[in-house]
């Protein structure tokens, strides 16, 4: 890859190719594979999980159990599996994005886009988790001690997956856009 002439690019890139807002020497090309490798190691970590705890779900319905459930139980069970197919979608989707774009140069769109698949995913996850929660406590508790239990829980999941990050952009000197966040404004293509 050559060097950028002086002047710079117009796409944020000073005359060497360094992105001002990242500090880094990379091409729009080298800063997309570093964010989908970046991507797929988060990715790891959220699939595991999505992938257990929806075997857990799928395995409730075959249990003993599972009959004397009360239909609100039966519906929050419903809903639960629906949200974490949902989850389990979203979270695989960028995989399926991938490799469906492999070759055809649209490493920046697909960055991009894999990453607003995993922040949905990401929502859906939540909302899994929360729904889980309620019917393992609804049917451990029998009152409404799992509702407030559940609501704190709730909170913070928001606090540790939302806030913290939200928190750190608001206050830290790296929360320069860009910076690692392929849905921040910024240069390169938008989809």
């Amino acid at each position: 890859m050559g060097q950028i002439p002086a002047g710079g690019d117009g796409k944020g890139r000073d005359r060497a190719g360094e992105n001002p807002r990242s500090g880094r020497q990379e091409t729009e090309e080298e800063r997309a594979d570093r964010q989908w490798g970046d991507l797929l190691q988060e990715l790891r970590v959220a699939q595991t999980g999505v992938q257990i705890l929806f075997g857990f779900l799928l395995a409730v319905v075959f249990q003993p159990r599972f009959s004397d459930l009360s239909t609100v139980d039966r519906n929050i069970y419903v809903v639960t599996v629906m949200l974490g197919s949902a989850t389990a979608a979203a979270l695989i989707g960028p995989v399926s994005y991938h490799r469906l774009l492999t070759g055809r140069r649209m490493k920046p769109q697909t960055v991009i886009w894999a990453s607003r698949l995993t922040k949905l995913g990401l929502g859906l996850l939540f909302c899994t988790m929360c729904s889980t929660l309620l019917l393992i406590l609804r049917v451990a508790l029998h009152n409404v001690v799992a509702l407030w239990l559940v609501g704190a829980m709730a909170l913070w999941f928001l606090v540790c997956w939302f806030v913290f990050p939200l928190w750190a952009i608001a206050r830290g000197p790296g929360s320069r856009p860009d910076d690692g966040d392929p849905d921040t404004e910024g240069p390169g293509p938008r989809p």
